[in-house]
């Protein structure tokens, strides 16, 4: 599925895998790596309010995903 090494992270759910109340979004984590000049190698819709998520890597090219299941409550 992945072609290298690929740290996961998913916002909007605990250790146990269950959803949580209160989380920052994947589209303003997005904003906000995007200001300070890192590249994405995949996005998410900034306009939307569904799950999503962001592909960008660290400085010794390992990847990061955060793979957002859940919707951000308003």
């Amino acid at each position: 599925m992945f072609d290298q090494n690929i740290l996961t992270f998913n916002p909007g759910w605990s250790n146990e895998g269950k959803p949580l109340d209160n989380f920052i979004d994947v589209r303003a984590i997005q904003a906000q790596l995007k200001a300070a000049g890192i590249a994405l190698a995949l996005e998410t819709p900034a306009d939307g309010d569904c799950p999503g998520h962001i592909v960008f890597s660290d400085p010794d090219g390992n990847q990061i995903m955060l793979d957002q299941h859940v919707r951000k409550s308003k």
